[in-house]
């Protein structure tokens, strides 16, 4: 399990006001955290950097 507690965590400049976002941490070394805006102490989802990389990449190329 990571330790998120020093996470800074952010949501995408795009995201509107209607409370469907998640927000990203990846100031930590070596994960990037995803978690749901509406559920700031809820579970996180963690992912490697190269795995979240990948992941963006796709969603840019899809979108």
């Amino acid at each position: 399990m990571s330790d998120l507690s020093q996470a800074l965590w952010r949501k995408s400049s795009r995201s509107g006001n209607e409370g469907n976002c998640v927000e990203v941490a990846d100031n930590l070394s070596g994960v990037v955290g995803v978690r749901d805006s509406k559920d700031r102490t809820g579970p996180a989802l963690v992912f490697g950097p190269t795995a979240w990389r990948a992941f963006v990449g796709f969603a840019k190329s899809t979108s």
